[in-house]
């Protein structure tokens, strides 16, 4: 049953700063003009993901998890994390800009919210001219001087602004404050969290006048106020080959162009693999089973598969795993 790649339902989640290019470029089942965010696999309470193709169609991915254990996420993920899926995958169009925000690490996620903490990252998939993201300070400051410009109103001047194009990618340290600015599209690989922190939100208001929450004393400790280049990553791209991008103890993320056909060899891999298509279109087999995955669309190869065969003709793909 497992011996396919899986395919789920995409959640669609309507956010204030939400635009229209998950259903123009990515061809989202959105009917709306402000759908922000498409969770491709997700095991967030109240957000489960349900199979989309296959013998496994209709199931969520909770009951996978409670069936097949080990099989589908691999023996070390499965004794570290039991039932539960370590990463939240997600597409993001951020017509305006998004909060300046942080999450929390494991252990003040864990007292304050039952939860995981929220490191993540990025890779750009399409940007704007001038499109821009906040990561960071400009550089290190004291809490008393975040203070000072938070309650005046001048937090922006204290905000790193990096200039984005297709390609880029960035890692996202917990308690570093960040912000998708206008006119981005990107994929996100994260830890299974849906805590977020927000610190500032441009003085918007919804269609009823209101605010948002802000989240300015929860925030407080859970901050980095130091300035860290360890935000921007360099990778190659060399065809048909896995080069990685981010490597930590939550999630490994690759970058793979491949053009023609190759053959992955994940027999020493105790871990499932995730393909998220960012370019072109691509066939994944296993087996002789195959699926198509297109620019913006995700596949779920289960951990027991030891081979996978990736036919293509000029596709990129980010293949993340947990090992």
């Amino acid at each position: 049953m497992l011996n396919y790649p899986i395919r789920f339902e995409p959640i669609l989640k309507e956010k204030i700063w939400g635009g229209n290019k998950l259903k123009q470029i990515l061809h989202k089942p959105s009917t709306s003009e402000n759908t922000g965010e498409s969770w491709e696999i997700s095991g967030v309470k109240g957000d489960i993901s349900v199979v989309e193709n296959g013998p496994l169609k209709g199931q969520n991915l909770n009951d996978l998890l409670a069936r097949y254990k080990e099989k589908l996420l691999g023996k070390r993920n499965f004794k570290k994390f039991g039932e539960e899926f370590p990463l939240l995958i997600k597409f993001i169009d951020a017509k305006t800009e998004l909060s300046v925000q942080l999450h929390p690490h494991d252990s003040i996620a864990k007292e304050r919210h039952n939860s995981f903490g929220k490191t993540e990252m990025w890779y750009i998939m399409q940007a704007d001219e001038g499109a821009e993201i906040n990561v960071g300070f400009k550089k290190s400051i004291s809490e008393a001087e975040y203070l000072e410009h938070l309650n005046s109103g001048r937090i922006t001047d204290l905000l790193n602004f990096e200039k984005v194009q297709k390609g880029d990618s960035f890692f996202i340290n917990t308690g570093k404050v960040h912000a998708i600015g206008a006119g981005v599209l990107l994929a996100e690989i994260q830890q299974t969290s849906d805590i977020t922190y927000r610190i500032y939100d441009w003085d918007r208001v919804d269609s009823e006048g209101n605010s948002r929450e802000l989240h300015t004393d929860l925030a407080l400790d859970a901050i980095d106020f130091e300035r860290k280049e360890d935000f921007k990553m360099e990778y190659s791209r060399e065809e048909n080959s896995s080069t990685n991008i981010a490597n930590c103890e939550y999630f490994t993320t690759n970058f793979l162009p491949v053009k023609g056909s190759i053959i992955k060899d994940y027999s020493n891999l105790d871990s499932f693999v995730i393909f998220m298509c960012v370019s072109g279109e691509a066939e994944i087999s296993i087996e002789g089973n195959s699926e198509k995955v297109f620019q913006g669309q995700t596949l779920l190869i289960p951990a027991e598969n030891s081979e996978v065969k990736i036919t293509a003709n000029g596709a990129e793909l980010l293949e993340v795993y947990v090992s």
